[in-house]
């Protein structure tokens, strides 16, 4: 049977390792579920494979995109989809990894249709909400949409952002286009979920952060930071690496505010993933159990 294995978890718990031993296990290349590990400009940190992991096995979806191009787990899902009919022709297991809950959930279950925001529309809101903030966005939403209103996060900007655009864009409300219909593969999916502890998932994130400070985390955000403004870099790392570089505060303050958005994420992805009652959980340094689980896949895959 045509097998996806999904391997999960969040930012920093060891995911990496683990995938390259279960694609060399199986034979498979590796589909990366990382949002921002698809721009080539970020591979520090976004901690993307490095170039002996690459050569040991292939990735897709890794470092093939300019910040400035748009991307959305829509088209993440179109895309993935197809390299997986194209895989599965030549192997029965094909194998995902990534903490992006969007993109595993978009190839997993699949998103509704939501039409592409036209450029033009998008910046003019995003200049809007630098100019006066998130508040003016909030109360056009909540008149074009009360329903999504009172559902979303109203402090997380992109997603305020993004239900805006589509109000707009289609004359709709957003919570309108929102089905949340599971959609069927043709093949089946097998989810496992890495965790550990929360102090032992904050220490090794916290020495994450300083080794990549070490690798020239800052050189690579003093490289892109002509391009602040693009949503490609609206993520942890960047933004607070921009803050030092504007001088509105010290490198120290910065690489612990790296840290301290970091964990946040961590709990955010582990807060969504918990969600899912498909998910068999390990620790990483269980690797018998995940085996054991694997053992038919892995027998077909050797077959």
């Amino acid at each position: 049977m045509k097998t996806l294995i999904v391997l999960l978890g969040p930012t920093g718990v060891g995911k990496t390792e683990l995938s390259l031993q279960l694609a060399e296990k199986i034979q498979s290349p590796i589909i990366s579920a990382d949002s921002r590990q698809l721009y080539k400009d970020l591979p520090i940190g976004t901690a993307a494979p490095t170039l002996a992991e690459l050569k040991r096995v292939q990735h897709y979806f890794v470092g093939n995109l300019q910040l400035t191009d748009y991307y959305s787990a829509s088209q993440f899902e179109e895309e993935a989809l197809q390299l997986l009919a194209e895989l599965h022709e030549t192997h029965e297991t094909a194998l995902m990894c990534g903490g992006s809950m969007m993109y595993i959930d978009a190839v997993c279950k699949g998103i509704d249709e939501i039409p592409t925001i036209d450029e033009t529309l998008r910046e003019e809101i995003f200049a809007q909400f630098e100019k006066e903030g998130l508040d003016p966005i909030r109360q056009q939403l909540k008149i074009l949409d009360p329903v999504f209103y009172n559902q979303v996060d109203l402090q997380n900007h992109k997603r305020v952002i993004h239900a805006l655009e589509i109000c707009l864009m289609t004359g709709k409300p957003y919570s309108s286009l929102r089905t949340n219909r599971v959609k069927e593969r043709p093949f089946q999916i097998i989810k496992i979920g890495l965790t550990r502890d929360r102090e032992e998932l904050y220490a090794r994130i916290n020495n994450r952060v300083d080794q990549m400070m070490a690798d020239g985390l800052l050189e690579e955000a003093r490289a892109v930071y002509p391009y602040r403004h693009l949503n490609s870099l609206n993520t942890v790392g960047y933004k607070e690496l921009f803050q030092f570089l504007d001088g509105d505060c010290t490198l120290d303050f910065a690489v612990e505010k790296i840290k301290q958005n970091t964990r946040i994420y961590s709990r955010k992805q582990m807060t969504w993933f918990k969600r899912d009652s498909e998910i068999n959980w390990f620790h990483p340094d269980k690797t018998k159990g995940i085996l054991k689980l694997l053992k038919p896949i892995l027998y077909e895959s050797a077959v």
